[in-house]
């Protein structure tokens, strides 16, 4: 049997224009991409050029975000923080009902399962740092020419950040891009992918009712347990051309 090594987290403390937002627990890689992203997925900024300066400081587990204008702090924080579900725990400042104030989703593109699991083998084999420790979540975006670029962390939604967050300093455009990512799709990660406008979200494992509630109402296609040959296509936006078969009510194992 091959031992693996043990993943590593670190608390990150995220500093805003000054002041201590909050202290993340974060795989120490891909922090500036991180940080971009949850800022986005939060709210605080609409794109990367609302930031005058970010600075990781990995001595200090520090990041120091400045904002090109005066941000209301303590407005922010009177919003109610919630924690998310699972490793790596992660906040959130957005509740159910704030998301559903999001646009719906618009986008073009359509895939067939097979391509999707196709891919989805393609992230297996590109993530060193699940194929190193075995006990890592993984984020990927695929564009329209097959394309993947894949962020890790230990935390599910922090690498959803990430990928966002690349996303986001390369210009790219949602409408072009796949989400594909190694952990559950519960509320908060379905409303970091609405909120950058993913169209196609797939999922290795589950996605929450709640989850799903909200593929539907922003119209977002959510795919669960794209693995081996049987995938569970969980809204109706069509979008996904089922060429394999799916799973049956039940059959989650």
């Amino acid at each position: 049997m091959i031992k693996k090594t043990c993943p590593d987290e670190y608390p990150i403390s995220l500093f805003l224009n000054g002041r201590n937002l909050a202290t993340y627990q974060l795989t120490n890689q891909d922090l500036e991409d991180w940080a971009i992203g949850y800022l986005f997925s939060e709210a605080v900024i609409s794109s990367p050029n609302d930031l005058k300066s970010i600075v990781v400081d990995e001595g200090r587990n520090r990041i120091y975000a400045e904002t090109t204008s005066e941000f209301d702090f303590d407005r922010f924080r009177e919003k109610q923080m919630n924690f998310t579900a699972g490793c790596g725990r992660g906040v959130t400042f957005f509740s159910m009902s704030d998301v559903k104030q999001f646009k719906k989703v618009k986008t073009n593109r359509t895939v067939s399962i097979s391509y999707l699991l196709k891919k989805r083998h393609e992230f297996a084999m590109n993530s060193p740092l699940y194929l190193e420790t075995g006990g890592m979540h993984g984020a990927c975006i695929v564009d329209r020419e097959g394309t993947i670029v894949v962020r890790e962390d230990i935390g599910r939604h922090n690498a959803v950040d990430k990928i966002i967050g690349y996303a986001l300093r390369n210009n790219l455009k949602p409408e072009d891009l796949i989400l594909l990512t190694t952990g559950r799709v519960s509320y908060e990660m379905l409303s970091k992918a609405a909120r950058f406008g993913f169209g196609i979200i797939g999922s290795r494992t589950a996605a929450t009712r709640q989850a799903i509630q909200l593929a539907n109402f922003l119209s977002v296609e959510v795919i669960g347990y794209l693995r081996g040959k049987m995938v569970n296509v969980y809204t109706n936006s069509g979008r996904v051309l089922k060429d394999v078969n799916e799973r049956v009510a039940g059959d989650m194992n």
